[in-house]
């Protein structure tokens, strides 16, 4: 008769060496896809300046959300003083009700209107004012006073909680923008990552100070040698130049600085942090993103027309901000991993220069 005894099971040890061998399996064949599917530096380029597009595309919204928390938040306080003020104004009109309140009490006198409006609450006893002609014409004076403050500080309360609402809406908001941000960079780092330093400098066009297309006579310095070459010093700004010759001035003493996306200085800056700050330093007030900036002044379609200190605006959604340094180039803050320089305008699509003022 044939045997049915079940055959044996693997041993632990046996199992242990087959599962061992079948994860080393998986992960060889990972590394085999994974050097199969390394991008070339062109290809790299390409994801990461989309990724750096997008980026920041998402800081000027990021920007936009922080001006208005920002503005909100000194609203809410100012609110908020407001309130505790008139409160104290009101609890001291009811305090001069109590003094008079217990100096009749101790003649004895005390009016029993009056008794009734100190000790009810403060909405209840105020809506019985058809009764103040029970009172002196002064106590009537203050509690109509006392009344009409309590309205106003119904109102005002109502107005910073409103705020308050709105606060924590753009709250939200600043930080829905800037893990968007974070997230892109994040995304352009692991594409990065694939390559050496040298070849990540090339890519990003970090070992290019002054970019495709910089300035004449400067050279392509990296690193802090192209950092060490910028100068915090006041500008030499020629007697009756304007305001936008004055602003590339105060911009170009910020050459070499780092870009990060929120940055308005002074050791980093970001595209419409840098112009809004030169134009500061020239006397003219800038909105803080580069959409508003767009709408700063008189638009100039034709670069031709271009003067040095203009303001210039890129791409159709108008999320990049320079300023005109002449001979078709633009002085700005690029992007995340470069610094502030000069950069040929045909990189970028040009949409249209702003004349401020």
């Amino acid at each position: 008769m044939a045997s049915h005894r079940r055959p044996k099971k693997p041993s632990r040890t046996r199992a242990t060496v087959l599962t061992a061998t079948a994860a080393m399996a998986v992960a060889l064949s990972a590394q085999a896809a994974h050097a199969d599917t390394k991008l070339s530096k062109s290809e790299a380029k390409d994801q990461v300046d989309k990724l750096y597009e997008e980026a920041e595309q998402a800081t000027e919204k990021y920007n936009g959300a922080k001006e208005q928390h920002d503005k909100l938040e000194k609203q809410v306080s100012e609110l908020q003083d407001k309130v505790a003020r008139g409160q104290d104004e009101f609890n001291r009109m009811r305090g001069a009700l109590g003094l008079i309140a217990a100096s009749q009490y101790r003649t004895g006198s005390i009016d029993p209107t009056l008794q009734l409006l100190l000790t009810s609450d403060p909405d209840t006893y105020l809506d019985r004012a058809s009764r103040l002609s029970q009172l002196s014409a002064k106590q009537a004076d203050t509690l109509r006073l006392m009344a009409a403050k309590q309205r106003t500080l119904k109102q005002e309360r109502a107005a910073a909680s409103a705020k308050l609402a709105d606060l924590e809406s753009t709250r939200k908001a600043v930080e829905q923008h800037k893990d968007e941000v974070q997230g892109k960079l994040a995304d352009a780092q692991k594409v990065l990552n694939q390559f050496s330093e040298k070849e990540r400098a090339e890519i990003t066009g970090a070992d290019q100070k002054g970019g495709s297309g910089g300035k004449a006579g400067d050279s392509g310095k990296s690193g802090d040698s192209g950092r060490a070459s910028r100068s915090d010093s006041r500008p030499n700004i020629p007697a009756g130049s304007g305001h936008a010759a004055a602003a590339l001035a105060y911009a170009q003493s910020q050459e070499g600085k780092a870009y990060e996306y929120g940055a308005t200085g002074m050791s980093t800056w970001d595209c419409s942090g840098l112009t809004q700050w030169a134009y500061g330093q020239a006397g003219v007030s800038l909105p803080r993103i580069s959409q508003d900036q767009a709408n700063a002044g008189t638009r100039i379609y034709d670069q031709s027309q271009l003067k040095p200190g203009d303001l210039v605006i890129f791409y159709g959604d108008q999320h990049h901000v320079g300023l005109y340094a002449g001979n078709g180039q633009v002085f700005h803050a690029p992007r995340t991993g470069a610094f502030v320089r000069y950069e040929a305008m045909s990189n970028m699509p040009f949409q249209f220069g702003v004349r401020v003022g």
